[in-house]
């Protein structure tokens, strides 16, 4: 089993954006209705929103490969970036996903490490996610890797709100 991880580029648009749909269906699909899931896709992780992400001087997307193939994918935000107002202390990790066929292999865990190095890189005191309430895998895996809650936050999925649970890591 080889494992790499690589920066993307505005190269690897397509790419992310297959890869960002794939996850996030195989994730939310049988939680939430056709609708809701197609109508965030749609607004979410569209090509030119995400070339707009990959371009952001404070984002940067990595991909994790097995054996050759992008196997998942996290993506991390800076100063104004973050998704919710931060400080300068902060980095974001907006999205982290494995495709359902490469998980429970320690690829979550590569790139949650891959986030962690790159926060202590940029000089940052903590890592922080929202992830849903209901998401008890990832709460449960984010909690074991030394994350403690510390707030929430509103999540549009199409019409219907939800909660994300703001999850945080002091490094150090």
């Amino acid at each position: 089993m080889t494992t790499k991880i690589r920066k993307c580029t505005l190269e690897d648009l397509r790419k992310l954006q297959e890869i960002s749909v794939e996850t996030f269906t195989e994730t939310f699909k049988d939680q939430n209705s056709a609708e809701n899931l197609n109508a965030y896709l749609e607004r979410a992780l569209n090509v030119k929103q995400l070339e707009k992400e990959l371009s952001h001087p404070f984002s940067q997307f990595f991909f994790v490969y097995l054996n050759h193939e992008v196997a998942g994918y996290v993506k991390l935000n800076a100063n104004d970036a973050q998704s919710e107002a931060m400080d300068e202390e902060s980095l974001e990790i907006e999205r982290i996903y494995i495709k359902s066929k490469f998980q429970k292999r320690g690829l979550g865990k590569q790139l949650l490490n891959k986030a962690i190095e790159t926060a202590l890189e940029q000089d940052k005191k903590k890592i922080w996610l929202g992830v849903w309430e209901h998401n008890d895998n990832a709460v449960a895996f984010y909690k074991m890797m030394g994350f403690v809650q510390t707030g929430c936050h509103s999540f549009q999925m199409g019409d219907e709100e939800q909660l994300d649970l703001i999850l945080t890591k002091t490094l150090g």
